[in-house]
C-alpha cells in the first residue's frame, strides 16, 4: 500500500514510553539497559560491547482523529524530531531534571493540527501505520522543546 498524506489533530500521546536504545554504529535496536545489573550491552548484530556507543531515538506512541475516525500512530525519530525540536537523548536529559515533562508535552500537543504521510509497517509484527513525514499546520507552530523550556524557565541547551 502506497503511502497516504491526511490532516489530522493530536489526541494524546504516551509520555511513558518516548524511547528505545540503539547501536550507535548500526543503529539496530538493543534491549533496554538494566541499571541493576552490569551497564554494557552487547549488540548482536555488529559485536561491539558497551555503553558508551548506544545511544536513544524517539518511538512515539500518538491517538491522532481525521474527519472519520479515531487511531493510534508511531512516529520514529526523524518525524519525531519534527515535534520535539531536539533529539531523544536532549530531551531524556531535560526530562531528568523536570520528570513531568513528558506529561506536560502530551498536553501542549493535544489539539494540534497536522498533515501527516502514512505508511504502513515495515515489521509484519507492528500494529501502527508509521508516521513518515509531519507538517504542523498552526503558523506559529514552536517545537515542545522550545515551550517547555519557556515554561520550566530554563534555557534550551540544559
Amino acid at each position: 500500500m502506497e503511502p497516504t498524506t491526511t490532516i489530522c489533530t493530536v489526541v494524546a500521546i504516551d509520555h511513558t514510553a518516548l524511547f528505545y536504545t540503539v547501536c550507535s554504529l548500526c543503529e539496530r535496536t538493543l534491549p533496554e539497559p538494566n541499571t541493576a545489573a552490569s551497564s554494557l550491552i552487547r549488540c548482536n548484530y555488529c559485536t561491539f560491547t558497551g555503553s558508551t556507543q548506544c545511544k536513544r531515538m524517539f518511538r512515539v506512541l500518538m491517538s491522532v482523529a481525521t474527519e472519520t475516525k479515531v487511531f493510534v500512530v508511531v512516529l520514529f525519530d526523524r518525524a519525531a524530531r519534527v515535534l520535539f525540536g531536539c533529539s531523544a537523548q536532549h530531551f531524556i536529559d531535560f526530562t531528568n531534571i523536570h520528570p513531568l515533562c513528558g506529561e506536560t508535552a502530551s498536553k501542549i500537543l493535544e489539539g494540534e493540527m497536522l498533515k501527516v504521510t502514512l505508511s504502513n509497517p515495515k515489521n509484519g509484527n507492528a500494529q501502527h501505520q508509521r508516521v513518515v513525514s509531519v507538517v504542523p499546520l498552526k503558523s506559529g507552530f514552536r517545537p515542545l522543546i522550545d515551550t517547555l523550556t519557556e515554561l520550566y524557565g530554563v534555557r534550551a541547551d540544559c
